[in-house]
């Protein structure tokens, strides 16, 4: 990929938070970027704010509910139709203190954060290949380490933790990486996850109580700002040197380590499966 300028960069969760600044960093590059947001008027609101700071960006936006199974293949279908795609960057993500299920009866951390990865990437997968070289960036996240899946409980049904769920969902991330980039070997598509950093973004926000207060407490006291957590999204996007750079996982926009349970190449071929299962489609 000789530099971004003119490529075809996709970011999801891309109105608020490192997203924003993601597709922000991508069009002052000179890519065509694709903001996806879930909410209409922030979406708006967040390609106002490009326009303005990034004179002649070239910038547009798809609206969809990622925690929807219907929604992404409606996202995955419109996104399909484009003539190249150079860069995925899947960045969506959440965190829920109670346990919630989506329309497809899923619980929502796993649908979110996960399976709206699995379904986007895989029905962008052609695309993505037809434009090779082509890279798909993963947001994960250091909250994995510990964590461990449950693949008789992969909807988090019995003793629901909001932060336990996260840090599973942040292990599927990495496992989806290292089995999607063995997927896509030879094809000229990379694909690589990383952790941004505690982020002063909207994280946590959509809940209530002492657990949205406690998150916005450790969020003035420790977190880094946005334009900090977005540099390991915008190095993996664009930088040449890891151009052929597969299936790793990033922090500070250096290979990095991940857990035992994230190098679990065994589980990581057992969440594809159950993951495709679950979205119908072929493993």
């Amino acid at each position: 990929m000789a530099g971004i300028g003119g490529k075809v960069c996709i970011v999801t969760g891309a109105t608020s938070g490192i997203g924003l600044v993601t597709a922000e960093a991508l069009a002052t590059k000179g890519a065509r970027v694709i903001v996806v947001g879930r909410d209409r008027a922030r979406t708006d609101a967040a390609l106002a704010r490009i326009k303005r700071r990034v004179a002649g960006a070239s910038i547009e936006s798809e609206i969809a509910d990622l925690s929807r199974l219907d929604e992404v293949r409606s996202l995955g279908a419109r996104l399909a139709a484009l003539p190249r795609i150079d860069v995925l960057i899947n960045n969506a993500g959440a965190i829920f203190r109670r346990r919630q299920t989506t329309p497809d009866r899923l619980e929502r951390t796993f649908a979110l954060n996960h399976m709206a990865y699995f379904v986007l990437t895989e029905l962008l997968r052609d695309r993505l290949i037809q434009s090779a070289p082509a890279r798909i960036v993963n947001v994960a996240s250091e909250a994995h380490r510990g964590a461990t899946l449950d693949f008789d409980d992969l909807q988090n049904e019995h003793h629901y933790r909001g932060f336990a769920a996260y840090g599973r969902s942040k292990l599927c991330n990495i496992l989806f990486t290292r089995e999607l980039a063995r997927r896509l070997r030879g094809t000229g598509v990379t694909a690589n996850c990383l952790h941004p950093g505690f982020v002063a973004s909207r994280f946590g926000d959509d809940n209530g109580g002492l657990f949205r207060a406690g998150i916005m407490i450790a969020k003035r006291l420790f977190a880094i700002s946005p334009a900090q957590g977005a540099t390991t999204s915008i190095y993996l996007a664009s930088a040449p040197e890891v151009e052929e750079q597969t299936g790793l996982y990033f922090d500070k926009s250096k290979p990095a380590t991940p857990s035992a349970a994230a190098q679990d190449d065994v589980a990581a071929d057992r969440l594809w499966v159950q993951s495709a299962q679950i979205a119908g489609i072929a493993a």
